[in-house]
C-alpha cells in the first residue's frame, strides 16, 4: 500500500514547497542506507517534521520511512487515511508496546522507521531530553541509528505560533548524518547519549549556516535565545510544557467526573 501511497504524497508536497519556493537544502542523504532497517531519528521543531525529515531519506535512496506517532493524527479524517496507507505506525500514550513491537518487527523486515526521540515539539527550538525508545528498537533490531536534523521548519507551522503554510521563500535545512551502529555490549542509555551529543553538533551548525535571519525584533520568535533570537529558553520552554500537562490533566479529570 505504501508503494502506491507515499510517492505521490511526496510529489504533491515537493510540488507545493516549489510553488511556495521554500529552499531545502538536503545535506548528508548519501548517509542513508541503500537496503536494510534503520532507525531515523529526528528532532522536532514543527508539525511538519515527518515530511521534511523523510525527505532526507527519499532524496537520494528512495527510501520510504514508517514514522512513529501518536494515534490521534490517525484518527483525524484527512491525514488518518494518509497515516495509514504510507505504513506510519500509531502510537498509544497509554500502552505503547504493541507499537513499538510493529517497529522491530518493521526494522527486523528492512524498512525505515522514523522516531522523534523527544516525544513533543520543542518550544525552545533547542533538543530536549531524548527518550531511548530509539536506541532500544535499534538495538532489538540489530539496525543503526540515523540522526537528522531539520532547521527552518518551525517558521511554518509549530507550537504555540499561528500556522503560516502560506509562507513564501523559507529555507529549510535537513540534515543527515552518519550512521551511528550500536555493539552488543551498549547500552542503550549511553547510546542515546552519544546520539544526542551528535545531533547538537548537527543542530548548531544548521542554525549558524541557516541563510535567513529575523526580519526584525517581532519576527524573532522561531531563533532560540542563545543566538538572539526570543524563543523560550529551554528552562522555560520546560516549564510551558508542564503547564500544558497540568492544564490537559485538569480537562481530563473534570470530563471523568463531570
Amino acid at each position: 500500500m505504501a508503494e502506491f501511497v507515499y510517492p505521490p504524497v511526496i510529489r504533491a508536497a515537493l510540488t507545493l514547497f516549489k510553488a511556495l519556493d521554500v529552499r531545502l537544502d538536503i545535506q548528508g542523504a548519501e548517509h542513508v542506507p541503500a537496503t536494510g532497517g534503520a532507525v531515523l531519528v529526528s528532532n522536532h521543531i514543527s508539525y511538519l517534521d515527518f515530511i521534511f525529515a523523510g525527505m532526507g531519506g527519499y532524496k537520494d535512496s528512495r527510501r520510504k520511512t514508517r514514522f512513529m506517532a501518536k494515534d490521534d493524527v490517525f484518527r483525524h479524517r484527512i491525514s488518518g487515511p494518509l497515516m495509514r496507507g504510507m505504513k506510519h505506525i500509531p502510537v498509544d500514550r497509554t500502552d505503547g508496546q504493541p507499537a513499538y513491537d510493529e517497529a522491530v518487527r518493521a526494522l527486523k523486515a528492512g524498512e525505515v522507521v522514523g522516531v522523534f526521540p523527544e516525544a513533543t515539539i520543542s518550544r525552545s527550538f533547542m533538543l530536549k531530553k531524548f527518550k531511548t525508545g530509539a536506541a532500544r528498537m535499534a538495538a532489538d533490531a540489530g539496525a543503526p541509528l540515523l540522526p537528522v536534523v531539520l532547521w527552518g521548519t518551525q517558521q511554518l507551522w509549530t507550537k504555540g505560533h499561528p500556522k503560516t503554510l502560506t509562507k513564501r521563500h523559507v529555507p529549510v535545512t535537513i540534515v543527515v548524518g552518519e550512521p551511528i551502529h550500536l555493539a552488543p555490549t551498549d547500552k542503550p542509555v549511553m547510546v542515546t547519549r552519544r546520539l544526542r551529543a551528535a545531533m547538537t553538533e548537527m543542530l548548531d551548525r544548521a542554525q549558524r549556516e541557516y541563510p535567513a535571519r529575523p526580519k526584525g525584533p517581532e519576527d524573532s520568535w522561531w531563533l532560540p535565545a542563545h543566538l538572539g533570537g526570543s524563543a523560550p529558553t529551554p528552562e522555560r520552554a520546560e516549564e510551558l510544557d508542564e503547564q500544558e500537562a497540568a492544564a490537559k490533566a485538569a480537562r481530563r479529570a473534570a470530563a471523568l467526573t463531570g
